[in-house]
């Protein structure tokens, strides 16, 4: 596809227009999502995930990871961060529905909890598989 596809010059002005709509929607739409992933950072848990990153990113450097290797890792963080903003949008629609205590509500919100756990134990055992090794080279080579 050409990049003259979207905005062809026998378009015509109310066909521009559209074109130009359509753009100024999908750049609104990455500002709205821009501010999704901001407001994780009032989140408790999500600033525990970005204290892990931040651990995880440090020991990835410092054992000069393989591309194959950092793409596994940025998954894993991303999976993390990406399940807990969607229990976090779960529980923020939950409570603005129904404001009081509701039993299905509470298993909803147990279970979007429970898939960032899940999430979580599945990062930690990527980052040991695909850490572990390297770090035991550079603790090896420490006591030498």
């Amino acid at each position: 596809m050409s990049p003259e596809a979207g905005y062809r010059s026998g378009m015509s002005p109310s066909e521009r227009v559209d074109s130009r709509r359509w753009l100024k929607r999908r750049l609104w739409s990455f500002v709205h999502a821009a501010r999704g992933v901001w407001h994780l950072r009032t989140e408790p848990n999500a600033r525990i995930h970005a204290l892990a990153t931040f651990a995880v990113l440090i020991a990835a450097v410092v054992s000069r990871l393989s591309p194959l290797e950092w793409a596994l890792i940025v998954f894993a963080i991303a999976l993390v961060f990406a399940a807990e903003a969607l229990n976090t949008a779960l529980e923020h629609l939950a409570n603005a529905t129904i404001p009081d205590h509701h039993p299905l509500v509470g298993t909803a919100k147990d279970l979007a909890a429970g898939a960032v756990l899940i999430c979580a134990i599945g990062a930690a055992v990527v980052g040991v598989l695909v850490l572990g090794p390297h770090l035991v080279v550079i603790a090896a080579q420490g006591f030498d």
